[in-house]
């Protein structure tokens, strides 16, 4: 029997000098947890935009993507991060494999609007490779760079690693999706952080406008992911250490702050 698998979305506004996000992971692997990673790279891929002097903008938390920003996006999030994470797993010890969602009809997707370019909404998942991976004993790590038709022709799309996450989290069935963030969970109208949060309630941070920039992604991806999963929870992931104490929480009954998102 399969084992329940933890879908970890990565933020790269986390990876620090001071987060144990990778030491984390390694460490839950080596206990037998069944984990799945998901990494974004937004910074990164802004970095390499302005090197070459490419403009970029935002829309609700997503990057419009023209020809040419699609071209830096899937190298620096495919190759750059994608393998630099990797290999950092690796060094320390961890049993690790690198793909992004174009490898093994992982994501496709559709174009999400004109006006956003090549930036993918996700139509279907097939998870068979990340569960070969898992069952070998490696940890699945994740670009978001998805393939899709545009006018016939098959090409890259930008995907959302938020996204990504939530759709991924959907198909696996997962026992639990974290996405490590850089703030203490989702914030309510008052600044406060919101501990818990149902279905309805999620969406209501959405459409009241609460809920704002690189959160909505987030709370949009969660909602998909709780048509199976089990939980979603939100967490500041550079705090040390806060990975392994989410995932281990249940057996102490406590939650190391954050927000919780739950299908009920």
């Amino acid at each position: 029997m399969q084992k329940r698998i933890v879908v970890v979305k990565i933020g790269g506004s986390t990876l620090g000098s001071h987060d144990t996000t990778l030491e984390d992971l390694v460490e839950l692997q080596k206990q037998g947890k069944s984990l799945v990673a998901v990494h974004g790279g937004a910074k990164v891929s802004s970095e390499w935009l302005a090197r070459l002097g490419i403009p970029t903008s935002f829309v609700n938390g997503l990057r419009v993507t023209d020809a040419e920003t699609l071209k830096v996006v899937a190298a620096a999030l495919g190759g750059l991060v994608n393998k630099e994470l990797v290999v950092a797993i690796q060094a320390l010890g961890g049993r690790a494999v690198g793909l992004s969602g174009c490898d093994g009809n992982l994501l496709w997707a559709s174009v999400k609007s004109p006006e956003m370019g090549y930036v993918g909404e996700i139509t279907a998942v097939d998870p068979s490779p990340l569960i070969l991976l898992l069952k070998a004993g490696y940890m699945p790590v994740v670009a978001p760079i998805s393939f899709g038709s545009v006018e016939g022709r098959v090409t890259l799309l930008n995907v959302n690693g938020d996204t990504a996450a939530g759709e991924i989290a959907a198909a696996l069935a997962a026992e639990k999706l974290i996405f490590l963030t850089d703030v203490d969970g989702i914030h309510d109208g008052s600044g406060q952080v919101v501990p818990r949060l149902n279905l309805a309630e999620a969406k209501d941070m959405v459409i009241s406008g609460v809920a704002s920039g690189g959160m909505i992604p987030k709370i949009e991806a969660s909602l998909r992911a709780l048509t199976t999963a089990k939980v979603v929870r939100i967490i500041n992931g550079k705090v040390a250490g806060a990975l392994r104490d989410d995932i281990t929480a249940k057996a102490r009954q406590t939650e190391s702050g954050g927000t919780t998102i739950v299908s009920e």
